[in-house]
This record gives C-alpha cells, structure tokens and sequence, in this order.
C-alpha cells in the first residue's frame, strides 16, 4: 500500500526562514526542511494499480503559476490540547482553485472527495505531548511573513511513517502552466 498526498515545496530561501523560526517550545518536534510543504489534498492509503492512475491523472491538470506569500502563524487543537504550529500562506484563492482540480482528478480515479475544509498552510511543528508554554514563541514568530514567492510546480509524494516522523518520498512533479 502506498499513502499518498499531493503537496507544494515552498523555495529553499523560503524554507530557510521557516526553520530560522523554529524553536523553544518544549515537546515540539519540529520538521525538518525534507518535511516543509502545503499539502493541497491528503489522498491517503491505496494500492499500487490506484497510485498509477493517481499519477496519470494528476498529470492532466492545467493551472496557471501563482504567488503567494507566508503569513502568520496558528495552531490547531485536537481533543483541547495543541497538537500542531503552522505557518499560514496567502492569497488562498489560487490554492483553493488547485485542490478543487486535484480534486475533481482524483474523484476521476474513484478516490472520494475531501470532506475536511481546505485550510492552506505549512506545519511546522507537532506534538505527541503537551507543548511547554508557546506565548514567546508567539510573541516573537507569530508575525512571520515572507515577500512574495512563485509556485511553479506540485507534487505526488508517499508517506512513509517511522518512529522518527513521516519521511517523504518524491513520486512525481507537475509543472504548473
């Protein structure tokens, strides 16, 4: 079996000051520059016959290149607790227009449709644990922003769990138009 998702990688200069902001939270695990992207659609577990046709139709789609900038950082909670930091991005309509297509792609190849709302942004930080107090953290990185940066391409990625956290495989890219 294959778990899959379809993802952007922001630029190396971009990543740099994702990781340039990371630290001193206790019980973070923060990510790693392998694991900084905007996931545009989690496919999820499927087989090998299923994965082809995924990376066949993906290469259908046709979208324009698009910039958008980093902006912000929150959180989201599981069951009350914080279980991740993220850093946002906008403008989220260009986004929201390419996960719609991956979408529809996918549906194509009888993977059912999303049914989370898409909420474009970059984890940078999860926790197993209760995090240590977050307000410095939130204090100093909670404005983050970034100049403005072109997406060129996305991704098909494979997850690959491990004790150590998921580790990324590339599968394939789709230049954007």
């Amino acid at each position: 079996m294959h778990r899959l998702f379809v993802a952007l990688r922001p630029p190396a200069e971009i990543r740099r000051q994702l990781l340039d902001s990371m630290g001193g939270i206790a019980n973070a695990r923060w990510q790693n520059d392998a694991q900084l992207h905007i996931t545009i659609r989690f496919v999820g577990e499927v087989d090998r016959h299923a994965a082809e046709d995924i990376a066949a139709a993906l290469g259908h789609i046709h979208h324009p290149r698009f910039a958008i900038a980093l902006d912000g950082v929150g959180q989201f909670d599981k069951r009350g607790r914080v279980d991740n930091l993220w850093v946002g991005v906008t403008p989220h309509a260009p986004l929201k227009t390419l996960h719609n297509k991956v979408d529809q792609a996918l549906r194509q190849v009888g993977i059912a449709p999303e049914k989370r709302v898409f909420l474009p942004h970059i984890t940078i930080a999860r926790f197993g644990r209760l995090p240590g107090p977050m307000a410095g953290f939130m204090a100093e990185a909670g404005g983050l922003r970034s100049a403005p940066f072109t997406i060129h391409a996305f991704s098909l990625f494979e997850s690959h769990l491990t004790q150590d956290g998921s580790v990324y495989e590339l599968i394939a890219d789709y230049p954007l138009d």
